[in-house]
């Protein structure tokens, strides 16, 4: 049900606002003065607010111009009973939807509301499908700048824009598909990147799934269905855990992919494909061809090119990163203001092995979020588990500790004022381009001394 709020220091208007309005399946509340609205516009959520403009304390232009800097996308009618044409034209200029001259005919409220409520919701599904489209066809963004990250981007760079069958190794959660997304996007290819987990899928349903199906190649077949390899026609086929494929589908992709063509299940036309190939496994894939759960032949034509996608405990230097990357969208999915993690924190989250790379971070994260009461994350907010974890000292051994201070604070201190130097000093413009609160882009800039007028032209 849409909120709105209603600002008029005259009751009658109040009162009939509020009885055009009952009943239309929206919430009204009621607020005699401006800046009480304001009160209330800091507490709880509006769709939608209808304020007079000649109001004492606090006029209807001033409270616009209030919401709007902390709102710009919430839609406002004004109302007067001084129809002058320059103040309907200062309030459009600054920002509100619409005008309503009293005294008004009810249907004109409703019209009006019904319109502005409706744009509202038009605006937030165009913005939801504009996320949607930016999420599955943006260039994937690979957080990191470690040795091992930077042989990762180097190799992409190189094979990108071949058609080289691709096969990435590694442990679950190490961001493997996020590298297949970077590849494709490099690749040029104008088709769609098509991914499919095999493990994911029942074996039976699995051919089904990959080659499609003529009308009647089966009880339920009341129509035919395209395969993902068809689907992924002019793009790229990503197979993620290519080693749970049944064997004997193992054959038919291999003949697939090296005659570039495809057969629905129930069918007998050959349907020609340009894909590029793209596998991936958290398996140890040449002991599954030893042992003969994996063919050799299908081994060696995805197996052109080989990443490795490194486990987090072999990157920790990227760590840091990470959590400025996932911290503000997990802060704003639970509704919390989380803005950095303190030292003693970081401290812990940087010691830990991470057995489930990224994505058991990327759960860490978005728990602790949930649960913080601060804007930083403290160490007694972690879970207990990583509270008192240490790494392995035959791995990393004492001196980790000092090394990681050292490596983050000069990465910090170099990515602040780069961009401090790139914005002419300009701190608002660099805490947009690193994505970062401004306040929390402060909390850095005096943790490391910066001062951003030094950086001003």
């Amino acid at each position: 049900m849409s909120r709105i709020l209603i600002v008029d220091d005259e009751p009658d208007m109040l009162s009939t606002c509020e009885a055009i309005l009952s009943g239309n399946g929206v919430s009204v509340v009621l607020e005699n003065q401006a800046l009480g609205a304001l009160e209330k516009f800091k507490k709880e959520n509006f769709d939608l607010v209808v304020a007079d403009i000649k109001m004492p304390k606090l006029s209807g232009i001033e409270l616009l111009r209030a919401i709007k800097e902390t709102n710009p996308d919430l839609p406002v009618i004004l109302m007067t009973a001084y129809p002058e044409v320059e103040s309907a034209v200062g309030a459009l200029r600054l920002g509100a939807l619409d005008y309503l001259i009293k005294p008004f005919h009810p249907e004109d409220l409703k019209r009006k509301i019904q319109r502005a409520l409706e744009e509202q919701k038009l605006k937030g599904e165009n913005h939801l499908l504009t996320r949607h489209v930016e999420m599955r066809y943006k260039p994937a963004e690979i957080i990191g700048q470690s040795a091992a990250i930077g042989k990762i981007l180097e190799m992409a760079d190189k094979v990108a824009k071949t058609n080289a069958s691709i096969l990435i190794l590694g442990e679950s959660g190490t961001g493997k598909e996020l590298i297949a997304r970077r590849l494709h996007f490099q690749s040029g290819r104008r088709g769609h990147f098509v991914p499919v987990d095999c493990g994911a899928i029942p074996e039976n349903l699995l051919e089904n799934e990959l080659f499609g199906h003529e009308r009647g190649a089966y009880t339920d077949a009341a129509r035919a269905a395209p395969g993902l390899l068809e689907f992924a026609d002019g793009g790229t086929f990503f197979m993620d855990e290519v080693c749970e494929l049944p064997v004997n589908l193992q054959a038919k992709l291999l003949r697939a992919l090296q005659e570039k063509q495809t057969r629905r299940v129930g069918g007998n036309q050959l349907r020609g494909v340009d894909i590029r190939v793209i596998a991936a496994t958290n398996r140890d894939i040449a002991k599954e061809v030893r042992e003969g759960r994996f063919r050799e032949d299908l081994y060696w034509r995805l197996n052109v090119v080989a990443i490795i996608a490194p486990p987090l405990r072999e990157r920790r230097e990227d760590i840091p990163l990470l959590i400025q990357h996932f911290l503000p969208q997990f802060s704003r999915e639970a509704g919390k203001n989380v803005l950095h993690v303190e030292e003693e924190a970081l401290e812990i989250l940087c010691h830990y092995r991470w057995p489930g790379n990224i994505r058991e971070l990327q759960n860490i994260l978005r728990k602790t979020a949930v649960f913080c009461e601060g804007d930083a994350i403290k160490a007694g907010d972690l879970p207990e588990f990583l509270v008192g974890t240490d790494l392995d000292s035959s791995a990393d051994g004492e001196g980790f500790s000092m090394l990681k201070k050292r490596t983050l604070h000069a990465f910090e201190t170099d990515f602040f004022e780069s961009l401090l130097e790139k914005y002419s000093g300009n701190a608002k413009v660099a805490a947009e381009a690193a994505n970062l609160p401004l306040s929390n882009f402060y909390w850095y800039l005096k943790k490391h001394h910066i001062d951003p007028q030094s950086f001003q032209n």
